[in-house]
């Protein structure tokens, strides 16, 4: 069993004793804190939250628990039921409601489950607000309600048809040439919310032929649902098969969006946002932001614009932060995850599928041709485990101190910067490991570039 607390919200595995799986005491423990801090926060005693869940088994069990604590403290609830995160997100500030809770382990097997939660912006918490519901849940600090003043529980429908309306009505989504263009779309929803909102969304677009693959919110998923390319065969396959024109790939609670070409071929995780904000740059000039671990690539193709592009530690209320702070455009992260402020400061693959098809329908170009238009860069992924008495941050800042010679970011870890590519070595919160990703020109020449930060670690342990 998996406990994982922390200020972004608390996951876990479904199941075990309490403080080491997300059990029912854990669920009530944290979500009274949750509705503590919001009381506090909004200046209310009776605030209201909007919660909305994926598709995976544990939902509905979680959603009872969170919903009737979330009475028990006096807070009143918006059930939105089965809803994408994004849905959630632009349901609070829809709504005017003071707060928002997501039941969803994202891209997380179907034995997990977690709450994310919001502040009244419809994002997610601030690191500061987030350690006070730490605290609070810590110390068992807070108060339930008398039975005279329980929370209300309302059921309420159509948020994802207000949502997919909210993102054909931005001004760079261009319907007509979507339509023009007969697109074959095919999509793969891991049997979450995608196949709920991405057919309607497609629909509306002017999409009509679409092929669906794992489209029933059963939340029995048919492959492990992050969207990695070694997950992703059935629809690698179903392109060449049904002659698609290109093909969506969205993790269960759909902020995540993965392409794939009408060849078979991946475009790419990290190139969502960098295709993306190729198309935002051409009609609105201005800044972007991804965080330290994202393709080099939305940098470049920012400054092809004579813009100005920004890094921000790892972590979507990171990056949101640094394009609130530096007026960005358009930002994300290399995972997928478009953050467009036109409509919501959220992760968004609605959005991401809407401008994307708008952009390729103004190219001219296939998807595999137009992935060709960005610069190859390719990414290691690795990981040192670390003995027990070793102290991460001393032996990054030792690190940094062999790389000083270069352009070193400590923002989040320690990111060096050479002609040649990057590489980025992050401490985990929860585990005693270093997190290294290291990226360059080609495959080689990026697993060159970790080996030698690792021999470097290896020699300082």
């Amino acid at each position: 069993m998996s406990l994982v607390i922390s200020i972004s919200g608390i996951r876990g595995t479904i199941g075990g004793s309490p403080g080491e799986g997300l059990t029912p005491i854990d669920t009530v423990q944290f979500s009274s804190a949750y509705a503590s801090w919001l009381m506090a926060k909004s200046g209310k005693d009776q605030p209201t939250v909007v919660l909305g869940r994926d598709a995976r088994i544990s939902g509905p069990m979680v959603e009872m628990l969170v919903t009737a604590t979330l009475s028990a403290m006096g807070v009143h609830t918006i059930q939105l039921g089965l809803a994408t995160t994004p849905t959630v997100e632009l349901a609070v500030t829809h709504l005017k409601a003071d707060g928002g809770i997501i039941l969803t382990a994202s891209h997380n097997p179907a034995q997990w489950n977690a709450l994310k939660l919001l502040n009244g912006d419809g994002e997610f918490l601030s690191a500061k607000d987030g350690e006070v519901i730490l605290e609070k849940a810590r110390s068992n600090d807070y108060n339930y309600a008398d039975v005279k003043e329980l929370g209300h529980i309302k059921p309420l429908g159509g948020m994802d048809v207000k949502h997919i309306e909210q993102v054909l009505n931005m001004d760079l989504v261009d319907v007509e040439k979507i339509k023009a263009k007969k697109f074959r779309v095919a999509i793969d929803c891991v049997n979450s919310v995608g196949g709920v909102v991405l057919p309607q969304l497609l629909n509306m677009l002017g999409v009509e032929d679409v092929f669906e693959l794992y489209c029933e919110p059963t939340g029995d998923f048919p492959h492990n649902p992050e969207p990695l390319p070694e997950h992703l065969t059935d629809i690698s396959d179903a392109m060449i098969r049904e002659k698609a024109d290109v093909g969506f790939v969205v993790d269960p609670d759909v902020d995540r969006l993965a392409i794939v070409c009408e060849d078979g071929t991946m475009f790419g995780e990290e190139y969502t946002l960098v295709a993306v904000s190729d198309y935002i740059l051409s009609k609105t000039p201005g800044n972007t932001a991804s965080n330290l671990s994202s393709t080099r690539a939305l940098r470049d193709v920012t400054e092809g614009y004579g813009q100005s592009y920004f890094p921000s530690a790892v972590g979507e209320v990171n990056v949101v932060d640094v394009m609130k702070a530096q007026n960005c455009v358009i930002g994300g992260e290399g995972n997928g995850g478009i953050i467009y402020p036109g409509l919501h400061y959220g992760r968004d693959a609605l959005v991401g599928i809407a401008l994307f098809l708008t952009h390729l329908a103004e190219s001219g170009l296939s998807c595999s041709e137009l992935r060709k238009c960005y610069p190859d860069y390719y990414i290691s992924k690795n990981k040192i485990t670390l003995p027990e008495d070793a102290d991460a941050d001393k032996l990054l800042a030792a690190f940094e101190k062999e790389y000083a010679h270069m352009e070193v970011n400590r923002v989040d870890g320690v990111k060096v910067d050479m002609p040649e590519g990057w590489v980025h070595l992050r401490k985990s919160n929860t585990e005693p490991i270093i997190r290294l990703y290291a990226e360059a020109n080609s495959p080689e020449e990026a697993e060159r570039i970790a080996g030698e930060a690792m021999k470097s670690i290896d020699k300082l342990l």
